[in-house]
């Protein structure tokens, strides 16, 4: 734990030299505040007021709980890419002490929009967050939010805040660009990445090669079905080169097509799906590690709406929706951390009511 709010000390203040409250602490009560099910700056103001007890247990908290209005101030001041860059910090460190012999496999990136934070008059542009999550640990590893330069660039800066050697990047369309592939080849990693048509002569070049692959050529199928749907995936690969451009993405080597077959009641619908692969792997290989990808959607993403109710969040002005973010994820994470056969629902439930399972749960984060 001591190690946790060390991190946080690393976080630049945005207040005056005077502010009373260190805000190392009042960030790590935020975090505890988060876990235990408070979703807004008053919230957490209140449940510092009901355990400063406890907390001080954990932290001075030399001038009492801090008020509503320092924790919205804090939040709004706050840098929030120096306060991801110590997230990301933290979870490599935590990472690498509790899965020292566990292979780095797949990273998935992908955007979230904050649906119910925009700004006044912007319901059409709700601020976004990009995420590194990994599907093997289920922990996100890093974020970024969204600002000029929209989720491409946010999700580069996300990127730069992982360890990614020896991993496997998994990413939509809108991160196929050169950019991108350079910034994976380049921190050792390898990618498959969704091509659809904003990559347009890409696309027919791709889906020429397919085409033209020998009949030979090994495929590999897997099968879901349940809840009245069945899906039939069937993918290849073929290798395939690219030609010289400034776009050009780094080290293409190959082109997977996964073909999905979809049953509901009767009836049935075929759908094709084209993705960039920086070396040449088993079409076995890259179902599974596009099936891992879409893990980011119920352990990352159903998991903020339903338990932090990150959707419902109103919280708007200045940094604080993405530093509000932060906090889910860190909170999220800790949550993971259990070692018991607790749902994360029940995990978040007892660490409200039971201080020692609480204890327990941020013991680990260490």
């Amino acid at each position: 734990m001591e190690s946790f709010i060390a991190f946080l000390e690393e976080v630049p203040d945005p207040r005056a030299a005077n502010a009373r409250h260190e805000l190392s602490e009042i960030l790590f009560v935020a975090v505890v505040a988060t876990l235990c099910d408070a979703t807004s700056c008053a919230e957490i103001a209140q449940f510092c007021r009901s355990k400063l007890d406890f907390l001080r247990r954990l932290v001075p908290l030399e001038h009492g709980a801090p008020s509503h209005d320092t924790f919205s101030r804090v939040l709004r001041l706050l840098d929030p890419k120096a306060f991801a860059a110590a997230f990301a910090g933290f979870m490599a460190a935590y990472g690498a002490a509790a899965r020292a012999e566990a292979p780095p496999g797949t990273l998935a990136l992908d955007g979230k929009s904050l649906r119910r934070g925009y700004d006044k008059g912007r319901a059409h542009m709700p601020p976004l967050v990009v995420t590194v999550f990994s599907y093997d640990t289920r922990l996100v590893l890093a974020q970024a939010a969204a600002h000029e330069g929209g989720e491409a660039r946010a999700a580069l800066e996300a990127l730069g805040l992982v360890g990614l050697q020896g991993a496997t990047v998994t990413a939509d369309a809108i991160h196929c660009t050169r950019a991108m592939t350079e910034a994976v080849r380049k921190g050792g990693a390898d990618y498959v990445i969704a091509l659809k048509a904003n990559q347009g002569r890409l696309v027919r070049d791709a889906a020429a090669a397919i085409e033209a692959a020998d009949p030979a050529t090994p495929r590999a199928t897997s099968m879901d079905d349940g809840h009245g749907r069945r899906v039939e995936r069937t993918a290849v690969v073929v290798p395939f080169r690219q030609g010289n451009g400034p776009n050009a993405l780094k080290d293409l080597a190959a082109i997977a097509s996964i073909e999905r077959v979809r049953s509901v009641g009767g009836a049935a619908s075929t759908t094709t799906h084209l993705y960039v692969l920086s070396r040449i792997m088993s079409p076995d290989e890259v179902l599974r590690i596009v099936q891992d990808h879409w893990s980011i959607e119920n352990n990352q993403h159903w998991s903020l709406d339903v338990l932090f109710r990150e959707d419902e969040a109103r919280t708007r002005k200045d940094h604080a929706p993405a530093n509000l973010a932060v906090l889910r994820r860190l909170a999220l994470n800790i949550l993971r951390g259990g070692n018991d056969k607790l749902s994360l629902n029940l995990r978040r439930r007892k660490a409200t009511w039971e201080e020692p399972y609480l204890l327990s749960l941020l013991a680990q984060m260490r």
